[in-house]
């Protein structure tokens, strides 16, 4: 699984679109956790409706059900820019220099081409579900309270498209590695090393006190 990865930084164009892009992978990755913060609060509303009045929140599956996209697509984009995914850290720790960036270049060009067709995917399904010319614009909707769908299956697109953004840098970034035989290419996550995570964290720490 992965481990802690560093991102670096320079004045190439590479990198500074990576720095343009970065705001909006956070401000995603603050919605999918501002959704499951607010799934806690529906959660605590509805047992303690349940519990003392003998009525929960009506409507909280379709409530989660609406979220789920937003909870576990959102931030995809972000930890894909930090290395944090799951990936074989064992194999790819063990490869250095070009092999290395060769590795990585197949590895992102083949998450491209999927998300690319997924990406297409699911616009489809979101522009089926989506319809101006009936009430609150979609043609379905949730079953306990009629909650419209179209929102959620648009949030499936919109952080496809980020991500897909996000790959075209990384492929931009590990074919650059590998032609040039960078040693620390810029806007690719760097796995760091136990003695580089522990300094890191203790420059976290700094001032803490």
């Amino acid at each position: 699984m992965a481990g802690s990865a560093a991102v670096l930084e320079d004045s190439s164009v590479l990198s500074k679109l990576d720095r343009m892009l970065l705001p909006l992978e956070r401000f995603c990755a603050l919605l999918s956790g501002l959704a499951i913060f607010s799934l806690m609060f529906l959660a605590a509303y509805s047992v303690t409706g349940r519990k003392f009045f003998g009525s929960p929140l009506l409507g909280y599956v379709d409530y989660i059900e609406a979220a789920m996209p937003v909870i576990a697509i959102m931030g995809i984009s972000y930890v894909q820019r930090d290395g944090s995914h799951i990936r074989m850290d064992m194999l790819v720790n063990a490869l250095k220099g070009r092999m290395l960036w060769l590795f990585e270049l197949i590895s992102v060009l083949l998450m491209l081409l999927l998300i690319v067709g997924l990406t297409y995917g699911a616009w489809e399904h979101f522009d089926r579900s989506f319809d101006c010319a009936r009430p609150f614009c979609s043609r379905d909707s949730s079953i306990d309270i009629s909650l419209p769908i179209w929102p959620s299956k648009l949030v499936v697109p919109i952080a496809f498209v980020i991500l897909t953004l996000r790959l075209l840098l990384q492929v931009w970034g590990y074919g650059r590695a590998l032609i040039l035989g960078l040693e620390n290419p810029v806007a690719v996550p760097l796995s760091l090393t136990i003695e580089e995570q522990a300094l890191a964290e203790a420059k976290s720490l700094e001032g803490a006190d």
